[in-house]
This record gives C-alpha cells, structure tokens and sequence, in this order.
C-alpha cells in the first residue's frame, strides 16, 4: 500500500493557492507513514524478553515511569543510572499509571499483529518450556566459582591498597574477608562490585568477564557499600521502589518484595519515614535490603553487621542462610571474628593487600581460634609503653 495518495494536477493547484490546504494534506499524508514506519510498543517490548531472560534477570522489563519523568524508560542497571538524581520524591509511588503505558509482553504477542494460520503452528512448534530451575543448575555447574580474582592489584598514588590478590569464592559459600584496618578489604570488594577498576587483574562474576562485560557482571550482584550513598529526602518505601526500577522490576513485584522485606528486616512501621531520619543501623537494613530486592546470584556486603543491633543481626543471618542454602553466594567482609567463625564456610586473612591465609575455617585457623590466627598473622599487637602520663589524670 503506497503511503501517500496520488496528487492530481487539481491538486497542486488548490495547494499552490493556499498554503494552510498545503499544511493539511501534509499532515494527513505524513501520519500514516509515521504509523508504518514506527513498530508497535508491545511488540518490542515481546523481541526484549529473551534477552532480559538471558542476562538473569529475575523478571522481564517493562516500561515504567520513572521518578520525576513520565517517558523516561526503566534504566536497565543500577550502575548506569548510579548517580542520578530523583527529582520529586513524592513522584517515586505517587505519580499515576498512565493509560499509555506499554502492555506486557505477554498481552502484546496477544494483541500487537494477528497471524496466520501458518504463521501460529511455524510458533507453536517452536515454543519449548524451560524450566528455568534446570537452568540454573545448568549455569551453577558451568560455573562453579561465583568470584574468581586472579593477580589484583590497585593503588592509589604510592600506596599499594591490594597486591597481586587470588581469590576463588565457590558458588552457594559464605565467604569472609578479614583483616586489619587498612588492609585492602573494602577496596577488594570495591573492585569485586564494579565500583572500582583494577590497575592490573581478573575478576569473573559467575562466569562473567567484568572487564569485557560490566554491566551483565552487575546485574548477578547485589551490593551493599562501605560507605552508605542513598537518596536520603526520600521515604524508605520510595528508596525500595527506586532501586526496584533502577533493576528493571514491575510496580507489582517491588510492591510485593518491599513488604516481604519491610517484615523480614523490621522496617515495616519505618517505610513511610525518610531516611534521614533513619538510625545507622536502621539504613544498613535497608539498604541490604535494597540489595536483595532483585534476587541477585552473588551478594557483596561490606560490614553487614556494623551498628545493628544483636537481634537484628541474628535475623540478618538466618535471612542470609538461607539464600546461601537456595544456592546464592555471599562474600562479606568483618572484625567480628566470633560471627565469621560461627557462620563462613571460607575465609582469607588479608593484611598489607595480600592474601596470607586462605581456606576453609578449620584450615585457617589451625587448631586455634579465629582471632589468635588473626592477631598472629596481622602481627598488630600494638604498644602502650609510653603511656604512663595517661595515669596522672589531670585536673
């Protein structure tokens, strides 16, 4: 079908005698070729799926409206769009659906273009069901190593902070990382998350090149930084519901996981406050929970535990085991040493950047506790000679 009708002489006649004849006949002639040349939402939003399928993630992605603008798409993952701001935070759950959002994949291939019947069984032979457990246990045994570092180095001008660094963290383990003060563990899981590049090195997420792939290495991951860096204007509900967007997430499925969290991590009376408001360790809560809220392969905590109280810990932990049981994989990083001996299948010491000890618990420790093997490897026994004047007491 041609996308413009014929113009007679007639035509060009009534266009040249007036220009506002010229505008409407452009318009309508102009419409119909926009409409042809511009392939339905719906059925893009169809081709999208099996490579969202293919990346892990947890869903497939639709389009949304995003905080503060109302075409801007979902951003496909949370290290692209890290530093973004969000505009109004009232606008992250308050702002209503509109009515021309894209349909879901499934209602497109329903609605978009009818078939032939030709074209329908040439589809119906070709659908198979996956069973996307088996598939996963297929990528596990592809991949046994959820981490794998070898030859990690980064330093920051004349300070070496990670030397020549090998680590292997198996799928399904509870990794820890100790070590001093400064001994490179918070840059190491930096490097380990994306947040960091290395100066020389290899880092593989579940099989995954970082260097060659970054973004399909940080979708597998959830991470929870040393430094905390959230939008603290907004309220607790509406930072769940930006990171559940920023991972390409529906508004029901973040809507059910922010209360499934909400109950797990005790936050649920805490998610209509902002989170400045938070206490310490109130935001490490959710934030952690901001990291599990796309069910991630690997998860990269830096001091989970620092300023959370006793009985949130123990809920943290059994949350923890049991991702770790389902075949997650945990690698956290801690000066509690009592906790990692108590709840890591594996660790390393690491002190000066370099990896001293490596192994499983019994294999490291060596017939002696955590913390004595600590101490002896860290060698920072420290000196209070010296101190005599801090007898006097002054005043």
């Amino acid at each position: 079908m041609p996308l413009a009708a014929e113009v007679t002489t007639d035509t060009r006649i009534d266009l040249e005698a007036s220009p506002s004849a010229r505008r409407l006949v452009a318009a309508e002639h102009s419409a119909p070729e926009r409409a042809e040349a511009r392939p339905p939402r719906g059925v893009v939003a169809a081709a999208a799926a099996p490579i969202v399928a293919e990346l892990s993630a947890p869903v497939p992605t639709e389009h949304h409206e995003t905080p503060g603008s109302e075409d801007a798409p979902v951003a496909e993952d949370a290290a692209a769009v890290e530093e973004a701001p969000v505009a109004d935070e009232a606008a992250v759950t308050d702002a209503p659906s509109s009515d021309d959002d894209a349909p879901l994949a499934e209602e497109a291939t329903d609605h978009a273009h009818p078939m032939s019947d030709d074209q329908v069984a040439h589809d119906a032979s070709a659908t198979t069901v996956v069973d996307t457990d088996a598939v996963d246990a297929a990528d596990d045994a592809d991949h046994p190593e959820a981490i794998h570092i070898r030859g990690l180095v980064k330093r920051f001008g004349d300070t070496t902070a990670v030397d020549g660094i090998d680590l292997t963290v198996p799928a399904g383990s509870f990794y820890g990382l100790v070590g001093p003060n400064g001994a490179g563990k918070t840059t190491t899981l930096s490097i380990i998350s994306g947040l960091l590049r290395p100066d020389t090195g290899t880092v593989h997420i579940s099989g995954i090149d970082q260097r060659a792939e970054p973004l399909a290495a940080k979708r597998v991951m959830g991470v929870l930084p040393d430094r905390l860096r959230a939008f603290d204007r907004l309220t607790g509900r509406q930072l769940l519901f930006y990171y559940g967007q920023l991972r390409g997430l529906k508004r029901a499925v973040i809507e059910s996981r922010t209360a499934d969290l909400a109950r797990a991590f005790d936050l649920t009376e805490a998610l209509s406050r902002v989170v400045s408001d938070y206490s310490a360790g109130m935001t490490k809560k959710l934030m952690l929970a901001g990291a599990l809220i796309h069910s991630p392969r690997v998860l990269v905590l830096d001091e989970p535990f620092e300023a959370v109280d006793p009985v949130s810990s123990g809920v943290i932990l059994d949350i923890l085991r049991a991702y770790v049981s389902h075949g997650g994989t945990v690698i956290l990083s801690s000066h509690g040493m009592d906790l990692v001996e108590r709840v890591c299948s594996r660790v390393a010491v690491i002190v000066g950047g370099e990896v001293l000890a490596e192994g499983t618990i019994d294999e490291v420790r060596a017939g002696r506790t955590l913390t004595e093997r600590f101490v002896e490897l860290s060698g920072s026994s420290g000196e209070v000679e010296g101190l005599e004047w801090l007898h006097t007491f002054s005043g």
